[in-house]
């Protein structure tokens, strides 16, 4: 649902009879470098346009100047209700027509919904020492959930901002980052790495960003202006919480663990070079070989995709993406009917330099590199074909590189 800012503006003064403050942060597409992540190795997003709105402001249950308190008890016990509800937090959802109360001062439950993202960030900032207060949110949506292009990191991003500046509370850009994935990890249950909540933090207008994701360094790396983004969202919703998403991170940490025993000093798939996996791979299991395969071998066209785009080299950044694709697909296990039929039908149009799968996978969306002058007859010719071919109907997105999380008002 795409919520325009004026309205969700509208509606909370409605709802809370107070004007809000106005944030933003963006969903993001990840160009190349999928399920690397995790595993400590290098990724290339680039925040997109469409975005979560939150409208928040503070919390007053009890307005002492709107009442008259004659004596000393009525008083206290204003003060003491004032106290117990300060620190309540009320979100109402526009998208859908929900709404969710919870007390920082109070055990938290997860419910297993658009709440928990919410919830626990409010609950994880606030167990990192920041004492914040309480709220009252509305969260607007344009970013399509279970689509690949991570709503759940623009909603953690944006709660935690808007939490923390309501709050009075400074924290850096990277720090929120970590705090939002850690909160996706143990309160929602989905062990995703940094890319997402780091990319909705820190993204650059007209840039993607090349990070590491063992230090955290990262470099923006300009998209030509001649091309487009083209986001194709199959409509096959992704469910990745407790699923298969955590199994292929269970099955790298295994890859870890056996190829330990040959190549010593070893943390992680990051520190795995293609010719290890080349030799000792068939000492591991198939699944787990593929596995190691697709992460070591992602990691590398990382950072050939960064070398391709700095000197211009859209043919090569493509073919790359193809590769990419047909590693997720074959070796990681992760598309589906409906991503491979998008991607190929996106790679025969006229224009296009590169698409592949973008997001956890098992649905979602792809990301095309498009000139711009053929971008909207790709649209419309993809749009049709697939539509032909399946009986779905897609949506197809075409967003320049956005900036980061933000307060608008």
């Amino acid at each position: 649902m795409n919520v325009a800012p004026e309205k969700l503006l509208e509606a909370f003064q409605q709802r809370f009879r107070v004007k809000p403050q106005l944030f933003r942060a963006p969903g993001r597409v990840n160009l190349i470098g999928e399920h690397t992540d995790y595993n400590n190795g290098f990724v290339m997003p680039a925040a997109i346009e469409l975005c979560t709105w939150v409208a928040i402001a503070p919390r007053t249950d009890r307005q002492t100047n709107d009442r008259h308190v004659n004596d000393r008890e009525n008083n206290d016990r204003e003060n003491n209700d004032r106290e117990n509800n300060d620190r309540r937090i009320s979100v109402v959802s526009t998208q859908f027509g929900e709404e969710f109360e919870f007390s920082l001062d109070q055990a938290a439950l997860r419910r297993n919904s658009w709440t928990d993202y919410v919830q626990g960030v409010a609950v994880t900032l606030d167990k990192a020492g920041t004492r914040l207060q309480g709220a009252n949110l509305m969260i607007g949506e344009s970013v399509p959930m279970g689509s690949g292009l991570s709503s759940s990191a623009a909603i953690e991003v944006a709660t935690g901002f808007s939490l923390l500046s309501i709050s009075s509370a400074e924290m850096k850009l990277v720090e929120l980052a970590k705090l939002c994935q850690r909160a996706e990890n143990e309160f929602v249950g989905a062990r995703c790495g940094i890319m997402d909540q780091f990319i909705a933090c820190l993204g650059e207008q007209g840039h993607c960003l090349m990070i590491d994701c063992q230090s955290l360094d990262y470099r923006p790396l300009p998209i030509p202006e001649d091309v487009s983004l083209v986001i194709c969202n199959t409509m096959i919703r992704h469910g990745l919480a407790g699923g298969e998403y955590n199994v292929r991170r269970s099955q790298c940490e295994e890859a870890v663990a056996m190829l330990s025993r040959f190549v010593p000093g070893i943390r992680s798939l990051r520190d795995v070079t293609p010719e290890q996996v080349e030799r000792f791979g068939p000492e591991l299991p198939e699944v787990i070989r593929k596995r190691c395969r697709h992460v070591v071998s992602e990691i590398q066209r990382v950072r050939d995709a960064a070398r391709a785009l700095e000197s211009s080299d859209l043919v090569q950044f493509g073919e790359l993406m193809r590769q990419s694709h047909s590693s997720l697909r074959d070796d990681y296990e992760v598309s589906c009917r409906e991503l491979d039929l998008m991607v190929e039908i996106a790679a025969r149009q006229p224009g296009v330099y590169g698409a592949r799968m973008t997001g956890g996978g098992f649905g979602g969306c792809t990301v095309n590199l498009v000139r711009k002058g053929e971008a909207e007859q790709f649209k419309t010719t993809v749009a049709a074909e697939y539509h032909r071919l399946t009986g779905i109907r897609p949506e197809i997105y075409r967003t320049g590189a956005a900036a980061g999380v933000r307060q608008v008002l």
